[in-house]
């Protein structure tokens, strides 16, 4: 029988940079799906463009509009939009717009909210970000920059 019991979401806020991510459920101890609120400031520096060799992923925006790219499409979603990205596509997303943008995102197998916390280490440790260590962070999870 499977546990159907729920996990209490996680209140800590994740700041890498000027980006928050609140995490709602971690679904890395068993390698189930995960979900987390992230919010992205105006002009915020973003990640490069990079892909999930093991995750696909969700993005539904709440508020804002964030910029996303998968593959050679990019679009401008707004509260109600949302863009699947497949394991391995190459993505990126910004916000083009003046207020902040929100949205949920999930990933399955989840990603998981370690790897977040590894990233602000790396990012949040002083200016410019050490560009070695985060390319270093993002392989230990799957991640893949893309070209």
């Amino acid at each position: 029988m499977t546990d159907l019991k729920q996990t209490e979401p996680t209140t800590a806020v994740i700041h890498v940079g000027q980006m928050q991510i609140r995490y709602l459920r971690d679904g890395t101890p068993k390698g189930e799906m995960g979900t987390f609120e992230l919010t992205v400031p105006p002009g915020s520096n973003v990640p490069p463009p990079h892909s999930h060799g093991g995750n696909d992923e969700f993005v539904y925006v709440l508020e804002g509009t964030l910029r996303y790219r998968v593959g050679d499409e990019v679009r401008d979603l707004a509260p109600g939009d949302f863009m699947f990205t497949p394991r391995g596509a190459p993505h990126a997303f910004s916000n083009p717009g003046n207020v902040a943008a929100r949205a949920l995102v999930t990933n399955s197998p989840d990603i998981g909210q370690q790897y977040f916390r590894d990233v602000a280490a790396v990012v949040n440790a002083g200016v410019p970000p050490d560009k070695a260590k985060l390319l270093q962070v993002m392989q230990q999870y799957g991640l893949t920059p893309a070209t």
